[in-house]
């Protein structure tokens, strides 16, 4: 089997999934990539087509391969009963129980994207990881509030990942408490920019009001 034209979705992911076990050990490298090919029966001199920008652009695959995931996994659970916020704290706790056995990989990718010539890649993985939690919880908000409640996730989704790496609790309970922290500063947040908007209308002329 030859995957060195470009594998489809499906080969893609499977190649991911078998790659995260050799990561541990050999990083995010060819080495790597050459053995998690051995292991889908695939020729290991086919690394040499695959990812041509190396690391960044193998994290990258996998960032998107776990954005995948998270999605299915959200798709699968029962979450129409919560509110958005809890809907967030669902996805993301799913997307850590899911990613739980590869803890180490996602370590040495963070380690990559930590890089100051890959910072344009980490921006852009973030920004679709957390655009990826933010429609997997069901918000389709397409206002000023997009960016806002994005930049302010972010943030958020940073600080929780960290977190997770050092938590050896069982079931990410440690990391799970820590996110609803910081999820409850993004209510009070929420609240005070309602209030601001409140005051601000009373205050508006009346010319200036909508209607």
């Amino acid at each position: 089997m030859s995957v060195a034209e470009d594998p489809g979705p499906g080969e893609q992911a499977a190649l991911i999934e078998a790659l995260l076990v050799h990561v541990p050990f050999d990083g995010w490298t060819r080495r790597a990539l050459r053995h998690a090919l051995a292991d889908r029966g695939a020729d290991p001199h086919d690394a040499a087509g695959l990812f041509p920008r190396g690391a960044t652009e193998m994290v990258a695959a996998y960032a998107a391969w776990a954005d995948r995931r998270m999605a299915e996994d959200t798709a699968a659970a029962d979450l129409a009963g919560l509110g958005l916020t809890r809907r967030v704290r669902a996805v993301i706790a799913l997307r850590l129980a899911r990613n739980r056995p590869y803890k180490e990989a996602v370590r040495r990718a963070l380690a990559v994207l930590a890089l100051p010539a890959n910072a344009p890649a980490a921006l852009r993985i973030t920004g679709a990881t957390v655009d990826a939690i933010w429609h997997a919880a069901g918000d389709r908000s397409a206002d000023f509030s997009w960016y806002t409640k994005r930049a302010i996730l972010a943030a958020v989704w940073t600080a929780t990942l960290l977190y997770w790496l050092r938590d050896s609790s069982a079931e990410d309970e440690a990391t799970l408490a820590f996110l609803d922290r910081r999820l409850a500063g993004i209510g009070r947040i929420g609240k005070l920019r309602g209030k601001l908007a409140g005051a601000m209308e009373r205050v508006r002329p009346a010319r200036f009001r909508p209607g």
